[in-house]
């Protein structure tokens, strides 16, 4: 049998990485895939997998070497290469077709059902999710006959965060359908049969007759096969190391990072979590395991958060009729969040009144040509631009912690958040670049957001991203309330109803339009003069609208 030499594969960016690990010894018999080493960098750890089966002859490193793409790991006596050349040429064929059908998912479904008409059926899958799976399917806007256009929607989804219509790839007639009205399905889930014109389906065929051609030649020699199924070998391997990279902040917790990201996402300590991986590597499926156990006892999950005992179940029917209620998805989601964030971040609130009588004047005024150009002029884009520009001046609220507590992530951009309630619940879309938009612009996308809140519409893309957020209970009443910060932002601003009130100015008492606000904001990140500071600017600006202008 061969002994070949096996090297570190692509490491993206990353050079002159430290061996922290090494998981293997000589005469140690490994599979396609098992780690070999563990690789850590300034910013991930990673584990390095070996491209094929064998026997280790040598390791040409140890513990606390750097190495870079290239550098030799250790020499591998690989299983099976050079005693039949036939046997040799199957499975490298066969990796090459799973390659190609991983390149291109897409076109294996598209096999014989060929028609007559110059037609072919296809299965239309589930895209990627961004991470979610077991997503409820809550409506199909198809039937079987029905003829749908590139682009039309055929089903929609709903997460826990927010609803999504999944659209067609391709124009053609629905054969039939895969699943049913409260389904749960994930990444690659069946959808239903198309039928498309040939012309909509060129490429797929072109890959579908690759496959055949290595299969049936028997006549490349053994060396030919052994280089093939290397090369296929290598390429499967080298993104490997990435996706098996993990950040380095915490010894205890052996996750990678898009694991890490979601569990900040939906609030979950990685600490809590069982991991069911190689290693005890926590995986996706543990974080959504764990949240659905969480979920399904939220009572006894929130007082927990909270580090005190759980308040009682009471059987309140001894006291007169009652109804049990089920909370829906968003609901608890909600509550789960608002219970961390309360728990977790040390809120000051910040209380001051704007003098906004002139500003409303100026908003009167632009009726006509807001008329004109269809956009209704609220007071919220008037709001989201004093708060960008104050955003700009103390920068210092524009900042994340970072988890470790070593340092405050300083941002460049201002995405601003506008809580909208719906019948669902409390969403919250994000306006990007807000302090490069026009007051028309502003209102014009308020107005597109805050419909497609109402209607379940929003994406993740539209609720990510948000450097501050503005709480607005508009006409509802009140004279004030105090939000929760939603991290990782640090600072929210919660605006109630405008009253006319008498103002002392000039000598004498005058009747002003004064805007109650509440800046609430994380003691860690802010010091209280900061907030003072914030909160006065802001009313100076809403005040004296032509400062807006500087």
């Amino acid at each position: 049998m061969p002994v070949e030499s096996i090297k570190v594969p692509n490491l993206g960016d990353s050079k002159d990485v430290e061996v922290i690990e090494l998981l293997v010894k000589p005469g140690q018999t490994v599979s396609e895939n098992d780690s070999l080493m563990v690789l850590e960098s300034d910013k991930a750890a990673m584990e390095i997998p070996s491209p094929k089966s064998g026997v280790v002859k040598s390791i040409s490193i140890k513990v606390g070497d750097l190495v870079s793409e290239g550098h030799e790991i250790l020499m591998l006596e690989v299983e099976g290469s050079a005693s039949v050349e036939a046997p040799a040429e199957k499975p490298a064929a066969r990796s090459e077709a799973t390659f190609r059908q991983e390149a291109a998912p897409a076109a294996a479904p598209v096999a014989a059902p060929a028609t007559s008409g110059g037609s072919s059926v296809e299965l239309i899958e589930v895209p990627d999710l961004g991470g979610d799976s077991d997503v409820e399917v809550i409506e199909i806007h198809v039937k079987v006959g029905d003829t749908v256009k590139k682009e039309d929607s055929l089903i929609t989804l709903e997460s826990d965060k927010a609803a999504m219509d999944i659209p067609a790839p391709k124009a053609g007639v629905v054969k039939s359908l895969k699943l049913k009205l409260g389904d749960k399905v994930s990444k690659g889930s069946a959808i239903l049969e198309l039928q498309v014109n040939s012309a909509e389906a060129p490429a797929p065929a072109a890959i579908e007759s690759k496959p055949a051609a290595p299969v049936a030649a028997p006549a490349p020699a053994a060396a030919q096969s052994a280089s093939a199924q290397s090369a296929v070998a290598q390429k499967a391997a080298s993104p490997q190391p990435a996706v098996a990279a993990t950040e380095a902040s915490s010894g205890e917790v052996y996750a990678g990072p898009a694991v890490r990201k979601l569990a900040r996402e939906l609030g979950v300590d990685l600490t809590q979590v069982t991991g069911t991986g190689a290693r005890n590597r926590i995986q996706k499926e543990d974080i959504h395991s764990f949240v659905k156990t969480r979920l399904q006892t939220p009572v006894a999950a929130m007082g927990m958060v909270a580090g005190i005992s759980a308040v009682p179940d009471i059987d309140f029917s001894q006291f007169g009729p009652i109804e049990q209620v089920p909370m829906s998805k968003l609901h608890k989601v909600t509550a789960v969040n608002m219970q961390r964030n309360w728990s977790t971040v040390p809120h000051v609130a910040q209380f001051n009144e704007a003098d906004i009588t002139d500003l409303e004047a100026f908003r009167n005024d632009l009726k006509g040509e807001a008329d004109k150009k269809g956009v209704k002029l609220t007071f919220l884009p008037f709001l989201l631009k004093a708060c960008a520009k104050t955003l700009q001046e103390y920068k210092q609220f524009n900042v994340s912690l970072h988890s470790s507590g070593e340092y405050i992530i300083q941002k460049n951009y201002i995405h601003i958040g506008v809580a909208v309630a719906t019948e669902a619940g409390l969403m919250v879309p994000v306006i990007r670049d807000v302090d490069k938009k026009s007051l028309w612009e502003l209102a014009a996308e308020v107005a597109a957001m805050s419909d497609k809140a109402k209607q379940r519409r929003l994406t993740k893309e539209d609720m990510q991203g948000a450097c501050f957020t503005i709480s607005s209970l508009g006409a509802l009443g009140g004279t004030g309330f105090i939000p929760i910060v939603n991290a990782p932002e640090v600072a929210i601003l919660g605006v109630s109803r405008t009253q006319t009130k008498p103002v002392y100015m000039n000598g004498q008492l005058v009747p002003r339009q004064m805007l109650p606000i509440t800046l609430s904001y994380d003691h860690r990140a802010v010091n209280g003069v900061d907030g003072g500071l914030f909160a006065t600017y802001l009313c100076r600006l809403l005040g004296d609208i032509r400062l807006l202008a500087l």
